[in-house]
């Protein structure tokens, strides 16, 4: 029998982000939302915004909080480094890999898995694969260390990276 603690699941996730303050206390829940009755063609439906937009939303502000914190650091590290390129290269390189794009991996994670049943995207039968939306795919990709370097690339020449350019998905 192994120890290991099984991962959490995608509804454990989103409880834990929920969470806040010293004493992990989650957000006083409206009136109106405890008066409203609660199935799952609500839930999937969305009262308000539906789970998928409002985490679509938290995807894109999290990418742009970790694009401008990259862009901050890629160029302080630029200036202190300005006559040294191997050891920017190097320390770059070191900054990014210890940085933790967590908080919206595990968005991603739940979108790719959660936004097909949600949206009650239509399945192709013959794959079993959901069809895509509006031609392209549905699902998202993780923010990674090489996601970063191509952001903002460990050189001294050249662009510093523009932290206002389209998001590439």
């Amino acid at each position: 029998m192994s120890s290991e603690r099984p991962q959490p699941s995608p509804v454990e996730r989103r409880v834990a982000r929920s969470l806040d303050g010293e004493n992990r206390h989650g957000r006083a829940i409206p009136t109106e939302e405890l008066q409203r009755e609660r199935t799952v063609e609500n839930y999937l439906r969305g009262a308000l915004m539906p789970r998928w937009m409002e985490r679509l939303k938290d995807i894109e502000s999290g990418t742009r909080q970790h694009r401008r914190a990259l862009a901050a650091d890629h160029a302080y590290l630029r200036e202190q480094h300005a006559d040294d390129p191997e050891t920017f290269a190097r320390v770059w390189r070191e900054r990014v890999e210890r940085r933790s794009f967590d908080d919206v991996n595990d968005l991603v994670q739940d979108h790719n898995e959660w936004f097909p049943v949600e949206r009650q995207l239509p399945m192709d039968p013959r794959t079993g694969e959901y069809q895509k939306v509006a031609g392209r795919p549905y699902t998202r990709d993780p923010l990674t260390v090489e996601w970063a370097l191509a952001l903002f690339p460990p050189t001294l020449d050249g662009d510093d990276g523009d932290d206002d350019a389209p998001e590439k998905d």
